[in-house]
């Protein structure tokens, strides 16, 4: 018998267990039903009947008007429709006499009397009659619905008994076949392709387990055999290569496609799968990375190539593969080397690469930085010399000022260059204080204010006062906002604006320079905070180290923050940072 036809079988069962409990539910609900209409509908009825016509005599006095007479002939006549109990024809025979008696006009006054206590006498039968049947019937309506429940408990205790039987040995009959052949997937996963699978009959499983039997004799004789070994060698060879981190492809003798791990496939763009075996002549026709490659004549060659979102550099290296090969030369076996194919390595020495441009980019920094203050300290200490300026006056006496400020600003930013490989390895040395954040933006704007009034630059300071007080480095923090205003004035056009903001978000200070400058096209803007990395320019404005926006990275996120910038071709730049608020 299939499966499926046991599972319709064994499902069709309990369908009929439920059948049948519902059909003697119904039965006994109907009964039940039946009993309690038993109760309710005439013996109510007539209570409420001859409630009516005793509120009627209740109301009024002897005689009874007309209106009310003929309430109570109509509701005398309705309970005489209404007779279901013995006695209550005789009692109602008598209400029908004396409510005669007590309407007719030529009756004695004190007759009347009688008859209307006779007429209350024979409401109060009629009540008792109905309520004596009340009485009773509800008294078998519960017999009745006793035995209900009694029958109803028989049959869920049955059904119960049924179903769970069925629910607990049902399930073993798929679960225990599927449970010995993941027990038996589990040998083969340990390679143990002796064992075999019994079962009875001629279901699904036993179809099954004579397949999974044919299948362990054949993994047992190529267990067995030496091309497993070899095929053992290759996977593992394989996965070696798989997982080099260098980009590695192998071509056989015939300049095939042999193997490609991840990397190149992924160098490459191509697929492993694609590519295996395809004559590499036809396919470095569609990839020019890969005719470039394979074109090289040099065995260790550089190469730039776009990867990883940037240009990265690699050194190619080709090797030949050479296996034993056996000659037979007049009757002597001979081991020789033949060739099999050609590796390509291509190593990423990026790494090295940048290093070695960091080393010379670091030196023509520190001399380009140095030109603008030591011109500055020379201007400024010639100006001192000249005659028509006299004695040290006001004006001298800021020159001397800004001497100062220039040999310090020099000093500071010869000091962090020099520290550049601190700050690669995290090891700034940070002094927080808690101070006002408009402080810190004043401070910035007053050393950048000589070169905006030069440039006719106006610098707006956007804050409210009594700002939340920061925990920061105020001078590596002044310093990342002067490198911004820095910036600003250098691609701001001549009389432009500069919008300072300090504002508070969210449990943190958020200090942002807005230019109206010329902006920086998207694709660079993710590159902006990297190292040494130079937006390309027009010629108009000459571009900065490279390094000023790094350092200013390092800065805000060794104390905690976050910087950014927001930039529009056309409509300038905004660059921010945030702190958070000192607790």
């Amino acid at each position: 018998m299939k499966i499926k036809t046991k599972l319709r079988l064994g499902f069709g069962f309990l369908f009929l267990v439920l059948v049948v409990f519902g059909m003697i539910s119904l039965y006994h609900m109907n009964k039940i039903s039946v009993s309690s209409k038993l109760v309710l509908k005439d013996n109510l009825l007539s209570l409420s009947y001859t409630r009516a016509m005793r509120s009627i005599l209740d109301e009024n006095v002897l005689p009874l008007p007309a209106a009310e007479a003929r309430r109570f002939h109509v509701q005398m006549a309705l309970e005489g429709k209404n007779l279901t109990e013995g006695g209550e024809q005789q009692a109602f025979a008598s209400l029908a006499t004396a409510f005669s008696t007590m309407t007719n006009p030529e009756t004695d006054p004190l007759i009347k009397q009688q008859a209307l206590k006779k007429l209350r006498q024979q409401l109060r039968n009629i009540d008792e009659l109905n309520m004596q049947a009340i009485v009773r019937k509800n008294h078998a309506a519960q017999t009745n619905i006793r035995q209900a429940a009694a029958y109803l408990v028989i049959a869920a205790t049955w059904c119960f008994l049924v179903l769970f039987t069925f629910t607990v040995n049902f399930p073993g009959f798929v679960a225990n076949p599927l449970n010995e052949f993941s027990e038996a997937l589990k040998g083969i996963s340990r390679k143990n392709y002796k064992q075999r699978l019994e079962f009875r009959g001629h279901d699904e499983f036993a179809e099954l387990a004579h397949e999974f039997n044919l299948m362990t004799d054949q993994l047992n004789r190529w267990e067995n055999s030496n091309l497993a070994k070899l095929q053992s060698e290759k996977l593992r060879i394989e996965a070696i290569i798989s997982q080099m981190q260098d980009a590695i492809i192998g071509l056989n003798e015939k300049n095939e496609i042999l193997f490609i791990n991840p990397v190149a496939g992924k160098l490459m763009n191509v697929q492993q799968k694609d590519v295996i075996g395809i004559n590499a002549s036809d396919l470095k026709k569609k990839n020019d990375l890969l005719n470039s490659v394979l074109q090289s004549a040099s065995d260790h060659r550089q190469m730039k190539i776009f990867a990883d979102g940037k240009e990265s550099y690699f050194k190619l290296e080709r090797h030949k593969i050479m296996v034993p090969g056996v000659q037979d030369e007049v009757t002597q076996i001979q081991e020789a080397l033949t060739p099999a194919g050609e590796v390509y390595i291509l190593k990423n020495v990026t790494e090295y690469k940048e290093l070695d441009q960091a080393k010379t980019n670091f030196i023509a920094t520190v001399s380009h930085e140095l030109k603008t203050p030591i011109s500055s300290i020379k201007m400024s200490a010639t100006l001192l010399d000249d005659a028509r300026i006299g004695g040290m006056n006001e004006e001298q006496k800021e020159l001397v000022k800004h001497i100062n400020e220039d040999c310090g600003r020099l000093l500071k930013i010869t000091s962090e260059l020099l520290k550049l490989s601190q700050v690669e390895t995290g090891n700034i040395q940070l002094n927080y204080v808690q101070c006002d954040p408009c402080t810190v933006a004043v401070y910035a704007m007053d050393a950048i204010r000589l070169q905006a009034e030069q440039k006719e630059i106006t610098l707006d300071l956007i804050a409210r006062h009594n700002l939340p007080k920061i925990n920061v480095d105020i001078e590596k923090t002044a310093w990342v906002l002067v490198n911004f205003l820095s910036n600003a004035l250098r691609y701001s056009p001549q009389k432009a604006k500069v919008i300072i903001q300090v504002l508070e978000l969210s449990n943190h200070i958020e200090f942002s320079v807005r230019d109206f400058g010329q902006g920086i096209g998207e694709q660079y803007q993710k590159r902006l905070f990297d190292r040494y990395y130079q937006v390309p320019t027009d010629g108009n404005n000459k571009s900065g180290s490279g390094l000023g926006l790094a350092i200013s990275k390092d800065f805000i996120e060794a104390q905690g923050g976050k910087i950014w910038v927001e930039s529009s071709i056309g409509e300038g730049s905004r660059f921010s940072f945030k702190l958070p608020v000192s607790n």
